[in-house]
């Protein structure tokens, strides 16, 4: 893995939690729309009794794996901060932590540090090789 790698693990952990919170906000969503309807049609033979049930086995399920994820984003950002404050130039170290402890794009970086963007990529690439990863690194 390299250090580039391992400090973008946070991005995607991230947008995993995200993405799961849609799926726990829609599946309530269903419980909420669980209404009769009133129709001259003529009712399943074998209706599904259990449907808002399952919906809510779901839901509870996807809130345990979310907050697992949670502890994990935040297990993984304390030791990748570790990780970024071992590193000894104070530039370097600020784009590192901007980019990968905030999410924040070049531009902004840059309007951070009061630099120019291709002054902040050199930065980054200087930090990357100054990154010691741990000799066991969390895996998402």
């Amino acid at each position: 893995m390299t250090s580039k790698e391992y400090l973008g693990q946070t991005y995607r952990l991230d947008q995993r939690i995200n993405s799961k919170l849609e799926q726990v906000s829609s599946l309530r969503e269903l419980v909420v729309k669980a209404t009769s309807t009133i129709s001259d049609m003529p009712r399943a033979a074998t209706p599904n009794r259990h449907r808002m049930e399952d919906i809510i086995c779901k839901i509870v399920g996807l809130e345990n794996e979310i907050n697992a994820d949670i502890d994990r984003y935040i297990d993984l950002k304390k030791e990748i901060q570790m990780v970024i404050d071992a590193v000894p130039n104070l530039d370097e170290r600020m784009v590192l932590s901007y980019r990968y402890t905030h999410n924040y794009t070049w531009s902004r970086i840059g309007e951070e540090l009061n630099a120019d963007e291709r002054t902040v990529r050199r930065w980054h690439q200087l930090a990357l090789h100054h990154v010691i990863l741990p000799r066991i690194p969390m895996i998402i």
